[in-house]
């Protein structure tokens, strides 16, 4: 038997329990089973509309599954993971649709509303455990990768890099316009950005800024994960200001991040795009960039 704790806010032990869990998993999985906007609400101990859910079994001194939830602009996003020294056991999947149910129930105490849970590399057990739990499969976002550095593909943008306490206004004002429609890009504020900002990865040489007209025109966000083997350079957040759309900025800004990632020294390229973008997908298969392997939303709007 096992049971389920609730926790609103995460102290300094249990954010190390979890922790061990997380790299257990990671080493088992090939990824790290919460995605960065969840990581950092776990290591900053929870903020308002976060829920730490452990799952803990007599006899075990540490966290045999665990799920998160948190609240977003306009959303929830959940994710969640069982230990896999015990996924082989006989209730590792109702040790899941325990986790997963008491996070929606905790999305219901606070007033219900449109739920993701993000599953990287989906099998289907996840269709299973999601379906036991009324969640429907949702959007499918795509790792692409393509070797560095890129060859015969002209481009010529004037870029410079992002300034820490100058052009936090700015970008934010960009990327919210770009993003209106989606639930985890949108809808961010200062202390969002800050929080990137104070992460080991962020580099601002790599977060490249692309002006007209005495205003930000667009931007490409690199980021570099070192600890993978080999390391990857990330497209991590790229766009255009509706304003300046259709002037081919995209392709431009896509080719400025990865010239700044291959002289970084990185000789592979990623960057994740939805499935149904159809226009980002045609441009990525132009540049190169293949299917690496698909992470999967599970939805449904809780009461």
């Amino acid at each position: 038997m096992h049971r389920v704790e609730i926790k609103r806010e995460m102290g300094e032990g249990d954010i190390a329990a979890v922790s061990e869990l997380l790299d257990v998993a990671a080493a088992a999985d090939g990824h790290r089973p919460l995605g960065e906007h969840q990581w950092l609400d776990l290591v900053q101990g929870g903020r308002r509309g976060f829920a730490g859910l452990v799952a803990l079994k007599p006899g075990h001194g540490h966290p045999v599954g665990y799920a998160q939830v948190s609240r977003g602009s306009g959303s929830w996003a959940l994710e969640f993971v069982v230990d896999p020294h015990h996924r082989k056991e006989e209730d590792a999947p109702t040790i899941a649709r325990d986790l997963l149910g008491a996070a929606l129930d905790v999305v219901r105490s606070e007033g219900g509303g449109h739920v993701h849970l993000w599953v990287p590399k989906p099998r289907p057990f996840h269709d299973e455990i999601a379906a036991a739990v009324g969640l429907e499969r949702g959007r499918d976002l795509l790792q692409l990768r393509r070797p560095l550095p890129v060859e015969g593909e002209a481009w010529e943008l004037e870029t410079r890099p992002f300034e820490p306490g100058r052009d936090e206004a700015q970008w934010l004002e960009v990327n919210n316009r770009a993003f209106a429609w989606h639930p985890e890009q949108g809808g961010w504020d200062l202390d969002t950005l800050r929080r990137r900002e104070r992460e080991a990865w962020f580099d601002p040489r790599g977060f490249l800024l692309h002006e007209r007209d005495g205003r930000l025109a667009g931007f490409c966000w690199t980021k570099v994960h070192a600890d993978h083997d080999p390391p990857l350079g990330e497209i991590y957040v790229i766009a255009v200001d509706p304003d300046f759309q259709g002037l081919g900025l995209g392709r431009e800004l896509v080719l400025a991040g990865l010239d700044w990632l291959a002289r970084a020294g990185l000789k592979v390229g990623m960057l994740y795009v939805d499935a149904n973008n159809e226009p980002a997908r045609a441009l990525y298969d132009h540049l190169g960039f293949t299917v690496d392997h698909i992470d999967r939303a599970y939805v449904a709007d809780v009461s």
